[in-house]
């Protein structure tokens, strides 16, 4: 089975083939990011984890409280269901959701999507965890990994790919979160983080895996 790492790296080199001359303004961006420490200020391992209440593709709001309630959580945090690198995400925690529901977890993934535009409905009946809507990246932003997405790659969304963010994010058009995923303890505290301003490097599954394995 090739890891989530392997698969991303494929995405990057099959878009890089494709589109050399984005793909190297598409790195200067996350270099300049990386150098101004962007995403330095995500919450800490050992501090409590913010509260939230956010609404799943239905409508209904689900908290944090709520989720802990049951177990250990994993929050992780996704750009919407337009980016390719999030898919192979999202796919690569389902085919190990069985793992993290052994360990008596829940897997909640957080965009800024609006409900029932979090995903296809196909997409979202294929996948067994929680997916919830945070339109302005309010909590994002609270858990400190909300990113004013340069106007270079707004504008490569709005032309190239005709994607309009302020539509799919019901009027938020230039803050995504950075992809970064949290596991916390039953109390609220995150024991274990990964957050990288580079949209196209992830956790991967396994590493939440152990994390998981040291709270039982």
């Amino acid at each position: 089975m090739t890891t989530l790492k392997e698969q991303t790296d494929a995405k990057i080199e099959e878009s890089r083939r494709a589109n050399p001359e984005f793909m190297k303004g598409v790195e200067d961006v996350i270099k300049q990011a990386k150098d101004f420490q962007q995403g330095s200020n995500a919450v800490e391992t050992g501090t409590q984890a913010p509260g939230f209440e956010l609404p799943d593709p239905e409508g209904k709001l689900i908290s944090l409280p709520d989720l802990l309630a049951k177990g250990p959580a994993v929050v992780t945090f996704y750009r919407g269901s337009w980016c390719p690198y999030c898919n192979l995400q999202l796919r690569a925690l389902q085919a190990r959701l069985a793992d993290i529901h052994a360990l008596g977890a829940e897997l909640v993934a957080i965009s800024p999507q609006v409900p029932d535009g979090s995903m296809t409905e196909n997409a979202i009946s294929e996948m067994d965890f929680i997916v919830l809507s945070d339109q302005n990246a309010k909590v994002a932003a609270e858990y400190g990994v909300a990113w004013e997405v340069p106007e270079f790659l707004v504008e490569h969304m709005k032309v190239d790919r005709q994607l309009d963010l302020e539509e799919i994010n019901n009027g938020n058009g230039s803050i995504l979160p950075i992809p970064a995923t949290f596991v916390l303890d039953t109390d609220g505290v995150i024991t274990w983080r990964f957050v990288d301003v580079d949209y196209r490097t992830r956790s991967e599954p396994e590493d939440i895996i152990k994390a998981l394995q040291k709270l039982s």
